[in-house]
């Protein structure tokens, strides 16, 4: 393919690493593109070879003409050379690691090392328990005297972006986690959503293997949103087709409402059968007692 109709440009979404997200570029130059090719591209960190994730089909991203060219479809001698940029990589990590540890540098860890395509700049990703950024300087002099003639670069990332780059099994039992088979971006999540669920707050329920909220928490989030929007609030009155009565749970996927009614004990009932009493008011703590009881005597009278 060179160009997409209405005289768009081809432009694709290309990731460098797999706790990256995508970046595009224009590929209209290049043809026969599909999914999972590798391209060789010039970025801020030197030459890469990334992969295509995405052939876009927004027209708003379609309209920017900004996007940085693609070189080239990487030949066989460019796979080649990044299986030995790789070996490489590995090597160095081992090497940064050693001398993280010689710099007493408490709380930061290196995920890992990636050497940029030309081996002209080394970017070193790693987590800290503290929110401030660590000074680095000694480390980075110590990683120069090994690795001479080489640009270093530090980037912080988070505790979810480290589970993402390690993989493994899920809090769930899933067989790779969520973050690292198709999450592409992090969204916020809160613990509201798990109350809106009902789910339990138990932090070993909600907690993921990066210790913050699970991801999944956010997957059925708003259709439950939508479905309460319909239905009563627990702990509310509500009157039903066998009375009054008190609503102590909910399961919005059923459209069910477990309402306790004195005479009858729990109860199931449809959200269609159930109004939640939303008009009583409390009853005032002097009410039914003598108005003038507690008035103040006045001095005339007369006692």
């Amino acid at each position: 393919m060179n160009k997409k109709g209405n005289n768009h440009p081809v432009i694709v979404g290309i990731r460098f690493s797999k706790i990256g997200k995508s970046y595009y570029f224009d590929a209209s130059r290049v043809a026969n593109l599909d999914i999972g090719d590798h391209l060789v591209v010039q970025t801020s960190r030197g030459w890469q070879i990334g992969e295509i994730s995405e052939i876009v089909s927004n027209t708003k991203v379609l309209k920017n003409t900004n996007y940085k060219p693609v070189n080239r479809i990487a030949t066989k001698e460019d796979l080649e050379k990044r299986s030995e940029v790789i070996k490489r990589n590995e090597g160095v990590l081992r090497i940064c690691i050693g001398l993280l540890h010689d710099s007493n540098l408490n709380g930061v860890k290196i995920i890992s090392t990636d050497f940029s395509f030309d081996e002209k700049i080394l970017s070193i990703l790693y987590t800290t328990s503290s929110e401030d950024s660590p000074n680095l300087e000694g480390l980075r002099s110590k990683i120069h005297e090994n690795i001479p003639d080489t640009r270093i670069d530090f980037h912080k990332i988070g505790p979810r972006d480290a589970a993402k780059y390690y993989g493994g099994i899920g809090a769930c039992g899933l067989e790779c986690r969520c973050c690292t088979k198709f999450i592409g971006q992090f969204q916020s999540i809160s613990i509201r959503m798990a109350k809106k669920q009902g789910i339990s707050l138990n932090p070993s329920d909600i907690t993921g293997m990066c210790d913050r909220l699970r991801c999944c928490l956010s997957y059925e989030f708003c259709h439950y949103d939508e479905l309460l929007k319909n239905m009563p609030r627990r702990n509310k009155m509500v009157t039903t087709p066998l009375g009054r009565g008190k609503v102590r749970n909910l399961a919005p996927l059923k459209n069910n409402v477990y309402v306790y009614i004195e005479d009858y004990g729990i109860k199931v009932f449809d959200a269609s059968e159930v109004e939640e009493i939303r008009d009583e008011k409390p009853q005032r703590k002097n009410q039914g007692r003598n108005p003038g009881k507690n008035r103040r005597k006045g001095k005339n009278s007369g006692k």
